[in-house]
């Protein structure tokens, strides 16, 4: 496992960022230009989705996708120059952020400079042909981590961008080999002490498919070894079940549980309601006050709250990867959340939510609890997933308490509270 991994990057905040559809120009510049907006919003940590060159060839839409990479070591023009993305960097380090950047090693474009200059380093089908092993993902074709002069280079690619960002989010991660990482993140260590690192871990059933297949397929326990954080997809199909009204709020609240005792005491999940593959929070969730609940629940549960470009306005339409489709920041549909996702930011940086137990309960099919506990400090939230009143246990001793969203009494009488379909997150100290 990462044994050097820090429990306090359960209270930092992620924001993620494609430049392409951050704004009209799409540039490192504009990126910049934002900077002070995404600080506001209690961010640590800006994670740049892929900043290199995009292969032309067997291109999905009309500029391609990001993760169709043709040149691991070069920056790609349509976003500025190496000298604009270094200055995005160098203003994200001084308002006290760090950056990570998007590491896609499973693959490359199909006309990548890989391709060209190291053609057996890559995966041929039975007939000596390149390909790649994922059939929906014909604008790429795949790398074979069998060949150590591979390691070698990807690593020395890692240790170059490492001199100026802070760490990495590793692209289906599960399918290339630990050791691979084990190797990588020791030398990048060397390069830049403390270095992040968030593995893009894959939904469980995907895991059964790729295993079937006879590829590398790594559970969230062996990512451990190697990385900080690891994506919440093992549990996020049940999630999604609930937004959807096909699954039940207890099987979602038995698949967070089941984290707490599968991995290492100090996992870091990175919590999401959306991401740059998944449907956006808001297109589930019309209801400003239910967003608004499952966006408390995001920061309040145990690791680190992603957000992503866009949700803080409530954006409904996810972004496309293969085409100009710039994010509506002031379209007709938005809601400014901002002040309110730098106000869970804020609760998140108590200590509670570093060092805990963690359970969550489920209170029939409408309230979501959940407690952090250590020693004799203890956080409780409740929230509503639909628009209810209920009474709600809290286990706390009665009296009244403040609820740390929007600073109302509450009371807890006979260990619990009267819920009006608002989230609620209360700490007693002793």
């Amino acid at each position: 496992m990462a044994n050097q991994t820090s429990k306090t990057l359960r209270n930092q905040m992620m924001y993620q960022v494609f430049v392409r559809n951050f704004s009209e120009e799409g540039t490192f510049a504009q990126v910049q230009a934002r900077l002070d907006d995404i600080k506001a919003l209690g961010t640590d940590i800006v994670w740049l989705m892929p900043i290199h060159p995009i292969g032309k060839a067997k291109r999905k839409g009309t500029l391609g996708s990001p993760y169709a990479i043709s040149d691991y070591r070069a920056i790609n023009p349509e976003f500025g120059t190496l000298d604009d993305f270094k200055s995005l960097v160098a203003a994200i380090h001084d308002r006290d952020m760090k950056c990570i950047i998007d590491v896609v090693y499973n693959h490359t474009a199909p006309d990548s400079v890989l391709r060209n200059e190291h053609p057996k380093w890559f995966f041929h089908k039975p007939d000596g042909s390149f390909g790649n092993r994922v059939g929906d993902w014909s604008d790429i074709i795949d790398l074979d981590y069998s060949n150590k002069e591979l390691w070698r280079y990807q690593i020395d690619t890692l240790k170059m961008w490492a001199e100026i960002v802070d760490g990495f989010r590793c692209d289906v991660a599960p399918l290339i080999p630990i050791a691979f990482w084990e190797q990588a993140r020791q030398e990048v260590e060397q390069v830049r002490p403390g270095a992040i690192w968030l593995s893009e871990s894959v939904e469980p059933n995907f895991i059964l498919y790729l295993r079937s297949q006879g590829m590398t397929a790594l559970s969230d326990s062996e990512i451990y070894r190697a990385f900080d954080l690891s994506y919440d997809y093992d549990c996020y199909d049940a999630f999604k079940a609930v937004l959807c009204g096909t699954g039940s709020l207890q099987a979602y609240a038995d698949a967070v549980n089941r984290q707490e005792y599968t991995y290492p005491d100090n996992y870091v999940k990175l919590r999401f309601l959306e991401n740059h593959d998944q449907t956006r929070a808001r297109f589930f969730l019309p209801d400003v006050k239910l967003l608004k609940n499952w966006t408390a629940f995001m920061f309040f549960q145990k690791g680190m709250p992603l957000v992503y470009a866009g949700q803080e306005r409530g954006v409904s339409h996810l972004p496309s990867l293969f085409d100009k489709d710039t994010v509506p920041w002031n379209g007709a549909e938005t809601v400014d959340l901002s002040d309110y996702i730098a106000g869970l930011a804020a609760i998140k940086r108590d200590g509670i939510f570093t060092d805990s137990t963690y359970q969550v309960k489920a209170i029939g099919d409408s309230v979501l609890t959940a407690t952090h506990e250590k020693n004799d400090k203890k956080a409780v939230g409740v929230f509503p997933v639909k628009d209810c009143t209920a009474f709600v246990p809290v286990g706390l001793p009665d009296g009244v308490y403040t609820n740390l969203i929007d600073d109302t009494q509450i009371e807890v009488f006979r260990g619990g509270i009267q819920c009006f379909g608002k989230a609620i997150i209360l700490i007693r100290n002793s």
